[in-house]
């Protein structure tokens, strides 16, 4: 009787016995060599750091160029960290004979929705050869509270690394929506601060470089549970947020020095349009961010608010545009999609109008494309054309105040 050469089970016991020249293997035993190979693997896989090809700064604001338009200021400081965070991986890996220890320099990016923060971090990932990901801070609360922990993120970075800790422990992390975690009041409360500066006191390890016991597969941590030791030394953060109404708190402070003619003269120059570009340390503190915080975030950088020419662009210049999105989708049912210029226009108008931004642009499109969508699919249509006229009706049509945002 055919049975298994590993296990000695009979086929009459196995799901599935399959024959050899010699032998015979079954299911439960293919189950097993096939994970006892993807742990011989992952001991073997160590992560070369001195393979890494480094892309210059230009290079790498070049790569950024094709996918988002403007914000070269932001461009110009994230491809300098990159460029730089890859030059401390060489370093740490081959020290050279100078006592001189290279410190990371985490990066905080402050701009208005849609601008393209989170746009930005999620290009960079295409380019990089280090593990990178992507977390949402406001899911975060202290530990022991409904929500995820704080090394949840060390999680995350893990899973892109396929659990390899050497290769997590250079990666880069982009921590979204910062201000979400802000102070939420410096009155005194009876009730925790959870959601909050519990969460920034929590952050503060990672930030500044601690080895942080993480637990393999996220959730709650708890005492029997096996934790994977990760030291965040050499792992880069770039936070972004929106920081809704820091404008205030800039003009304030720009406000004070106006004493005097020449203080009046300097206040003239304010482009009071665009306050953020004129952003410090100290207005991240008067937000409600924590000072310790700051100190671990040296690099304060802007991104501009988008102008008419600039969500132009956007709509049709970058590699993934948003109108070549819908040409494709259409040329996918063999229908050639067409448009007027003057429906981009209109299209950019009623984005800054609602002032959406650029992620306003995609649900405007959306709403004035949804009948066509829907309906020339199934019928003998090769080509369509849009003219204001058919925008205009489409648009007004639907429920506009489901895209303001409040």
């Amino acid at each position: 009787m055919d049975r298994c050469s590993f296990c000695g089970r009979e086929k009459r016991d196995t799901n599935l016995l399959i024959a050899g020249i010699s032998g015979h293997i079954c299911d439960s035993c293919i189950e097993q060599a096939h994970g006892i190979l993807q742990e011989e693997l992952k001991k073997n896989s160590g992560f070369d750091v001195s393979q890494i090809k480094l892309s210059k700064p230009g290079e790498i604001k070049s790569f950024l160029d094709q996918y988002v338009i403007g914000q070269d200021y932001a461009k110009k400081y994230i491809s300098v960290a990159v460029y730089n965070h890859y030059k401390r991986l060489v370093h740490v890996k081959n020290p050279d004979k100078s006592d001189v220890e290279i410190e990371k320099s985490n990066i905080v990016l402050v701009g208005e929705t849609g601008t393209g923060k989170t746009l930005l971090a999620r290009t960079i990932a295409k380019m990089l050869h280090v593990p990178f990901t992507i977390v949402d801070a406001t899911v975060l609360t202290e530990a022991g509270y409904v929500g995820e922990d704080i090394e949840s993120i060390l999680t995350r970075l893990l899973q892109v690394a396929d659990y390899n800790v050497e290769a997590a422990e250079k990666g880069i992390v982009f921590i979204d929506e910062l201000d979400k975690i802000a102070r939420k009041s410096d009155n005194p409360s009876i009730t925790r601060d959870v959601s909050g500066e519990g969460v920034q006191q929590g952050l503060l390890k990672l930030l500044e470089g601690s080895v942080v016991n993480v637990p393999p597969q996220g959730g709650r941590k708890h005492p029997d549970q096996k934790m994977i030791p990760v030291n965040t030394k050499n792992i880069l953060f770039i936070c972004g947020g929106a920081f809704d109404g820091i404008e205030k708190k800039i003009g304030q402070r720009l406000n004070t020095k106006t004493v005097g003619y020449t203080a009046v003269k300097e206040a003239d120059k304010v482009d009071r349009n665009n306050l953020l570009q004129y952003v410090t340390p100290q207005d991240l503190k008067s937000y409600g961010l924590i000072p310790e915080i700051v100190g671990r975030l040296p690099v304060l950088t802007y991104l501009d608010p988008l102008d008419e020419e600039a969500l132009r662009n956007i709509l049709t210049e970058p590699r993934n545009a948003i109108i070549k999105q819908y040409e494709r989708l259409f040329d996918m049912d063999g229908i050639k999609l067409t448009l007027e210029d003057k429906v981009l226009d209109y299209i950019v108008k009623k984005s800054l109008e609602f002032k959406l931004g650029a992620r306003g642009l995609r649900s405007i499109c959306e709403a004035i494309m949804i009948d066509a969508m829907f309906e020339l699919p199934s019928q003998e249509v090769r080509e369509i054309h849009l003219d204001l006229e058919y925008a205009k009706e489409k648009l007004e049509k639907t429920d506009v105040k489901r895209l303001r945002v409040a």
